[in-house]
């Protein structure tokens, strides 16, 4: 019987990598991200064209939002694509259950301090004026500027939380994290450091 040597195995080069067909670099998804979200954000701003506000207004429905939101559901919340992230999954939510919306946000409304800074919301709060309101506040992104879209989205969730805490809903907390998220990104914002 003769002996066997073992060797170690060559190392693959870099040819051998390169020919893999597999998954999408993280890195450069989370790059995409980034730069969809600032063109969104900064392009829409910086354009004076009505049509650019009406699009964003119906992104989701027309444009195919849904498949950058799920770009951006791992972003930070103090980056453009994290708050792009959470205004999509507000008006989401708004748009999935607008009676469940309307009575936790008329809830809150009663007590909650911030409930003067949610404009253009129908008295009493039915379930086509939140619709209304939330499309407006995310029509800010290309009309106005975009600490008072976070602002304004802050203060509606902020509501709708305590809404929650006065009908003993479990997800208080989070429509409150949320609220202060966006928040913090409006700060972010207005000195300039929201990227």
């Amino acid at each position: 019987m003769t002996e066997r040597r073992h060797h170690r195995p060559a190392a693959p080069g870099a040819p051998f990598f390169e020919s893999l067909v597999g998954g999408t670099d993280p890195a450069l998804v989370s790059e995409a991200a980034d730069r969809a979200a600032s063109l969104i954000v900064r392009g829409a701003h910086d354009s004076a064209d009505a049509e650019v506000a009406r699009r964003l207004q119906t992104l989701a429905e027309t444009e195919g939002l849904e498949t950058l939101a799920d770009l951006w559901a791992g972003a930070p919340a103090d980056s453009l694509a994290g708050c792009l992230w959470r205004l999509y999954v507000l008006r989401a939510w708004v748009y999935a259950d607008p009676v469940l919306a309307a009575r936790e946000f008329e809830a809150g409304r009663r007590t909650a301090q911030v409930a003067r800074v949610v404009a253009g919301v129908a008295d009493p709060p039915g379930p086509d004026g939140l619709r209304l309101m939330v499309d407006e506040v995310l029509a800010g992104i290309a009309s106005g500027e975009f600490a008072d879209v976070l602002f304004r989205a802050s203060a509606f969730a902020r509501v709708v939380a305590v809404g929650r805490a006065h009908l003993a809903s479990a997800d208080a907390p989070r429509m409150l994290g949320l609220a202060e998220q966006l928040e913090a990104a409006g700060h972010l914002e207005l000195q300039g450091d929201l990227a």
